[in-house]
């Protein structure tokens, strides 16, 4: 019996069938069968089945007779599932890389729910597939598996068929069928979820929806989406007969009144003959089924307009429906106009402000800094501003960040708040401009302004350009705003020749590229002993013991706070001589969860230097953060946990294989971990020979002077990179606590995945 059914049905999908198919029986996790439906298709739809199931046993084709529409066509591929659950896939639909193990893992840890609801991107016939806006509901924060009347807001979700994994057994149970019609989706759905006993979420796109530019149900005008008025009706017809459901009547009136109110507003789906009866038997509808008789209360996060549009639906009125369509436009820009006088006021007065200032000279003695969005005083432009400093004692500073981080900054550099006037005063008149994101979108750089761009890390996953084949993974969709954006740059810091290629293919434009090393990694080299032992007092690292430094990246895929390692676990472990410094990924901020309980176990995810959490460490673990590169400056041990490379590649893209040339020792899983740690093999020869390798690679430039080159070339004035690269052999980086003890020198394990 196999884990998965996957039921795909098609109708006049033959341009997209076969990537569909494909995508499920190229999953990583192959316990699957796959039951594609062949609906009496006119099309190659019926041979592409056929030939499917020829070539791989896993496939079981059917073909119907007669045409039945897409409910029909499940439920004959629902009685010859034989797998624990059941999943279903539209023909012009694709399931994302890895999803099946994804899923497979989160029913493990959620102990079998009945049903499993899971994220989509919708893919539109031209430009990148979009996360859904509801993605957010999905947050695994909270206990694994629940009743749905915990968390109500899943009804709000799409009613669709193929964002869910239902266990077999519940939907034999509960005699769950699709039904004929269009919409056939909302009573399997709604269904699905208002009976189950237990119910999971798994916070992952698993599902890219295509959005046909023809063909499909959402750009076809015709009668038959009045068809999605008896589907709901089904729905209150359950609720009616099953009182135990009957709690979920306000939730499902709301959901309803949203989802026919929004097909009324399409003008691509209803033919101007049904509208009339269309909105005539929705307000009977949502008037016959209202709890108790009474009108059901909408979210306060509802705008105004929805509201009214829901209560007009409900009583009928479809010319003061109309009415309010037509008006609604001018009422949310006066409503934006009152509302929003002051912040507008405001902002007109600062942009004429900033207009104004920069008609002003530039000051030659002002430079402006940032990092991280608005953050605090950190990473490259904050070692590049201290070099300054010292450098060029006559220079002024100013550093642009939010006041919650104003105590990050020395005393000697003036803070400006984002988006005051002395902000744009300053952006206006500093002929220096230096950041490691982007300024904000409203600079206008100035002839005579020197704009300074030291990114903050080297990129081993996919960047600018590079990701407009990977939007969920992108940070931003407006690739010409990112190209205009780097029009401004003057110079562009590279620490290594890797870096160099990939951003002047990733992000073309005009800029120079310094290939001077990092900036914030010259502490490295300048920090003694004696400060790395105040380091380790202050952060509570008991004498004696071995401190490892965890810093995972983010996961462009996942929006809640993932958890690849039980932390306390490899603690228990590997025993008293360890200490686990647990860094999360700016990207989590402010998201619950994370390491607690255990006393060898230290959160220092609000440090402010992640350089400091580098000095005090003995060794770092990382799965493909940028961080491993500036460690390997230090040229003390790192270990690779890539529990989920493949997963990762397919969501965000790699320039590289990072298991085929890492900085040390690769573990798979996390008895792989420990057994790397518990051995010696962290620290062992070739561990040694791996990161020398690594070093030689992608720390070219990291020597401790790299600061002092960027502001003698780019602030001073002078032509060459001085003061030269001290070379490899001769740097001396800060001694590890650990330097003391003799590196072990075990035979390498055999541990399948531990070296390359």
């Amino acid at each position: 019996m196999p884990r998965f059914s996957v039921i795909v049905p098609a109708y006049k999908v033959q341009a997209y069938l076969r990537e569909s198919l494909e995508s499920v029986l190229s999953q990583s996790y192959p316990d699957l069968e796959l039951i594609a439906v062949d609906d009496a298709s006119p099309d190659a739809c019926g041979a592409l089945i056929d030939e499917f199931a020829a070539r791989d046993p896993r496939v079981t084709a059917v073909h119907l007779a007669h045409n039945l529409g897409a409910g029909p066509a499940r439920n004959a591929g629902l009685a010859r599932a034989t797998g624990d659950y059941l999943l279903f896939l539209d023909g012009d639909d694709t399931l994302a890389p890895d999803a099946l193990q994804a899923v497979a893992d989160r029913l493990k840890d959620t102990g079998s729910p009945d049903v499993l609801v899971y994220d989509h991107a919708r893919a539109p016939w031209v430009g990148d597939p979009v996360r859904s806006p509801l993605a957010h509901l999905l947050r695994e924060d909270g206990p694994a598996s629940f009743r749905p009347t915990d968390r109500p807001a899943l009804l709000g979700l799409p009613a669709a068929a193929w964002n869910k994994a239902c266990r077999r057994d519940y939907v034999e149970r509960e005699g769950l069928a699709f039904p004929t019609g269009l919409y056939e989706d909302v009573p399997f759905s709604c269904r699905a979820l208002l009976a189950a006993e237990s119910v999971a979420v798994l916070d992952r796109v698993c599902v890219h929806d295509r959005q046909r530019r023809t063909g499909s149900l959402r750009t076809t005008s015709t009668r038959r989406h009045l068809d999605v008025l008896d589907q709901y009706e089904r729905v209150f017809g359950l609720i009616s007969t099953r009182p135990g459901l009957e709690r979920w009547r306000p939730a499902l009136h709301r959901r309803t009144a949203g989802h026919l109110c929004a097909l009324y507003a399409d003008p691509r789906r209803l033919p101007r003959a049904a509208r009339a009866e269309f909105f005539a038997r929705a307000s009977a509808l949502l008037r016959r089924h209202r709890p108790d008789g009474r009108a059901v209360p909408l979210p306060p996060s509802l705008p105004r307009a929805e509201r009214f549009r829901h209560a007009l639906m409900r009583l009928g009125l479809r010319r003061t429906y109309g009415a309010l369509a037509l008006l609604s436009p001018a009422c949310a820009a006066a409503a934006r106009a009152g509302t929003g006088l002051w912040r507008g006021l405001r902002e007109t007065g600062l942009r004429l402000h900033y207009r104004l200032q920069r008609l002003l000279p530039l000051r030659r003695d002002l430079a402006v800094f940032s990092a991280y969005w608005h953050g605090g005083y950190a990473c490259n432009p904050a070692a590049i501003e201290a070099t300054l400093r010292e450098l060029a004692p006559r220079m002024r500073t100013a550093w642009i960040c939010d006041p919650r981080h104003a105590a990050t900054l020395p005393p000697q550099t003036a803070l400006l708040r984002p988006g005051s006037a002395a902000h744009w005063s300053a952006l206006a008149r500093a002929a220096y401009l230096t950041t490691n994101v982007n300024f904000d979108r409203g600079l206008v750089k100035r002839r005579g302004q020197v704009l300074l761009q030291t990114q903050h890390g080297t990129p081993l996953k996919r960047v600018g350009l590079d990701l407009q084949d990977r939007p969920a993974a992108a940070p931003t969709a407006d690739f010409d705003g990112l190209l205009r954006g780097a029009d401004q740059w003057d110079y562009l810091l590279s620490g290594n020749r890797h870096s160099t290629l990939v951003w002047e293919r990733a992000v073309p434009a005009g800029y120079t590229t310094l290939e001077y090393g990092y900036p914030r990694n010259d502490a490295f080299h300048r920090a003694t002993a004696q400060d790395v032992a105040e380091l380790r007092e202050r952060l509570g690292i008991p004498a004696g013991s071995t401190a490892v430094l965890y810093a995972p990246t983010h996961r462009d895929y996942r929006r809640s706070l993932p958890e690849h390692l039980d932390l306390e676990r490899v603690l228990q472990d590997l025993g008293p001589r360890f200490t686990i410094l647990a860094r999360r990924h700016l990207t989590y901020a402010g998201v619950t969860g994370g390491p607690v309980g255990h006393p060898r176990l230290i959160d220092v995810s609000a440090h402010p230097s992640v350089e400091e959490l580098c000095l005090a460490s003995d060794a770092l673990v990382t799965d493909y953060s940028s961080l491993m590169f500036d460690y390997a400056t230090l040229d003390r041990p790192i270990v690779v946990h890539a529990d989920d490379w493949e997963a990762y590649e397919a969501a965000r893209g790699t320039y590289f294989d990072l298991r085929t040339c890492p900085p040390g020792a690769v573990a798979r899983t996390e008895d792989e971990l420990v057994d790397i740690f518990a051995t010696g093999h962290w620290r062992g020869s070739r561990s040694a020979q791996l990161r020398a390798a690594f070093r030689a690679r992608f720390c070219p430039f990291d020597d401790g002077h790299a600061a002092e080159r960027v502001v003698r070339r780019v602030f001073l004035g002078e032509p060459s990179p001085v003061p030269p690269v001290v070379p490899l052999a001769d740097r001396s980086p800060a001694p590890a606590p650990s330097s003391r003890t003799p590196e072990a020198t075990a035979a390498p394990l055999t541990t399948p995945g531990l070296w390359p």
